[in-house]
């Protein structure tokens, strides 16, 4: 297979993946397994697609808050984002620091897929016993903001699932407002760790040698891939649950753990 190939089929998983509830990361290592390990600078590369992606998607909602700032109410919704960003800054930055985090293997990836999976089945189930809340409040802000860092330490987990189910079972119920904030958490989070991450790669010297080519072409399946699944996802869940992600991330999971023990 050829490398331009190669990097388009990553561009393309990482934006189908990347905001979807199954880990990115987790889909990203078993590939990489069959299409050749890629460096870090080339997976920061093609995250940043996806979040190019999505910030995307939301322009108009973005613009909608950042214009009417003198409504209490996008005053109330941009604070709660700050509050949840600055959560999982605070906190994540000394985990990661610290190098608190497990490694990226096949067997712990496949077990925060199954066990995700299963925190999702109970997770929408135990929510929607409280009815249909929009409402997102200070303490689902604190609580994504806490579900972000354990997605970073935990492979595999998804940032997306962490953070939307508990954001539902910490009183938003209703799946498309939980999803929306979590979404737009995720672009200065996303960013945020980014642009470090790439700056130390750039402060190590680790960019050089990368195939250029490659990069943009794996940039552009992400953006792109990624603009179409969030647009889709936003429909979706507006009829759905997340049962079949559940189901998926359970399955997956599973055969990982049999058909590639203790890699």
């Amino acid at each position: 297979m050829s490398d331009l190939l190669s990097a388009l089929l990553l561009g393309i998983l990482e934006g189908l993946t990347e905001f979807l509830p199954v880990s990115s990361t987790g889909h990203l290592l078993i590939a990489q397994q069959w299409l050749g390990a890629r460096s870090d600078f080339f997976n920061i590369v093609i995250q940043a697609g996806a979040i190019l992606a999505i910030t995307l998607v939301f322009r108009r909602r973005l613009w909608e808050l950042a214009t009417g700032l003198g409504e209490p109410a996008n005053r109330s919704y941009v604070a709660k984002l700050g509050v949840a960003f600055l959560v999982t800054a605070v906190v994540g930055l000394p985990v990661r620091l610290a190098g608190w985090e497990l490694p990226e293997t096949i067997t712990p990836v496949a077990w925060a897929l199954v066990l995700g999976g299963i925190w999702m089945l109970l997770a929408e189930r135990l929510a929607e016993r409280r009815g249909d809340i929009a409402t997102v409040t200070w303490k689902v802000a604190v609580l994504v903001g806490l579900a972000q860092v354990v997605a970073g330490v935990f492979p595999g987990t998804s940032r997306s699932a962490a953070a939307i189910f508990m954001a539902m079972l910490a009183g938003t119920s209703r799946r498309s407002s939980a999803t929306e904030f979590v979404f737009l958490v995720g672009i200065p989070t996303m960013f945020a760790a980014s642009a470090y991450a790439f700056l130390e790669l750039l402060h190590d010297g680790a960019a050089g040698g990368e195939d250029w080519s490659a990069v943009a072409v794996a940039f552009t399946a992400a953006t792109v891939t990624g603009f179409m699944v969030v647009r889709w996802l936003l429909g979706y869940i507006k009829a759905h649950r997340y049962t079949g992600f559940a189901v998926y991330r359970i399955v997956l999971g599973v055969l990982l753990l049999a058909l590639m023990p203790g890699r």
